[in-house]
């Protein structure tokens, strides 16, 4: 199965398990995933949820991008909402959820890292929105929760190059709390989980709920306003030329508007 989740007492580890496509997702898989966040949703018996990637390469290197590439403005639309619903169910678990990320964490798996609570991240983790080399701009998120994360500013310059962020850097600017070797990553998440399950599950659950409130209005028209901005981009040349010359193994050369 593409999504697995094992148990350690109090703690729900979800694992994204396609290694062989760097844990990439197309529709199914992030259907399968939204049905196992509504499952954890309910259960009184997880107390923390850590979110990671099969493997030693990615996290998730996000929306598979040759099943998109043929996508038009509703199908883009669609595939959008579908990670929205994504995004949002990890937010808005009553559950804290940390992101152990284990390498590349691109386009969706940064905005899946994003939705989390707390994120811990590998040595070797690299972190990017690089849609606007592929003609589309983030559409799960990434353009409402990384300036809240990092601040406008540098959201911006990450959102607007598409370049990478290292680990080191990723400290430094606030992406993730805190960095470790490689082979201790599954270890430290678990820990932090355990500390955070140790505690009152109704306090715990009260006071994220109430941190929520920080976020309500404007950022939920952002996101909507980001879904509409997703779907038309599947009606440009630039989302065409961008994942053709991905696929092909190419630069992009986009023309002038």
């Amino acid at each position: 199965m593409a999504i697995d989740v094992a148990r350690d007492g109090y703690v729900a580890t979800v694992t994204i398990d396609r290694p062989e496509a760097l844990n990439a997702f197309d529709a199914p898989h992030l259907e399968a995933l939204l049905a196992l966040l509504r499952t954890l949703r309910d259960d009184r018996s997880v107390r923390c949820a850590i979110v990671t990637g099969a493997g030693d390469r990615a996290f998730s290197a996000g929306a598979d991008i040759k099943r998109m590439a043929t996508f038009g403005p509703r199908e883009g639309r669609a595939f959008a909402a579908l990670g929205h619903a994504v995004t949002k169910a990890i937010e808005t678990l009553p559950q804290p959820v940390i992101a152990a990320v284990n390498g590349y964490a691109f386009g969706g798996g940064c905005e899946l890292a994003l939705a989390c609570d707390i994120r811990i991240c590998s040595e070797n983790a690299a972190f990017a929105q690089p849609e606007v080399t592929l003609g589309i701009p983030p559409g799960w998120g990434g353009t409402q929760r990384m300036p809240r994360v990092v601040g406008p500013g540098i959201a911006a310059e990450i959102i607007f190059t598409g370049r990478r962020v290292g680990a080191a850097e990723a400290l430094r600017i606030g992406l993730v709390n805190a960095v470790y070797p490689a082979d201790r990553l599954p270890h430290e998440a678990q820990a932090l989980a355990a500390r955070i399950a140790a505690n009152s599950p109704r306090a715990v659950r009260a006071a994220k709920a109430a941190m929520s409130r920080a976020f309500s209005g404007e950022p939920a028209a952002g996101l909507n306003s980001e879904l509409d901005l997703f779907g038309a981009a599947f009606a440009t040349d630039d989302q065409t030329i961008g994942m053709e010359a991905f696929i092909a193994k190419q630069v992009a050369e986009f023309a002038d508007e």
